[in-house]
């Protein structure tokens, strides 16, 4: 599982890329689990984080979802039309 910072935002936002693009290459298996449940403080950086991950793990052949998407962040990526393309666990 990989897992997202307490805080996401655009200062954190190319670290947290290279951290989870770097952990997606050498996790085995086929499906691709961002864990979103400590994310405390975040802008709309997070979801062009997220969306990195998933273009990542599509091209590395892998599924993609995220885990326990704080509801404020689903409702922007749902205002952005990028909603689909985060899809939650069950």
């Amino acid at each position: 599982m990989l897992v997202l910072p307490a805080v996401l935002t655009h200062a954190e936002a190319p670290a947290c890329c290279r951290m989870l693009a770097q952990a997606l290459r050498s996790a085995a298996g086929g499906e691709a689990v961002a864990d979103a449940s400590g994310l405390r403080q975040f802008d709309s950086s997070a979801l062009a984080v997220l969306l990195e991950c998933r273009r990542e793990a599509l091209a590395l052949g892998k599924t993609f979802a995220v885990h326990q998407l704080h509801p404020r962040l689903r409702n922007l990526a749902t205002l952005y039309g990028v909603g689909e393309l985060l899809p939650a666990t069950l």
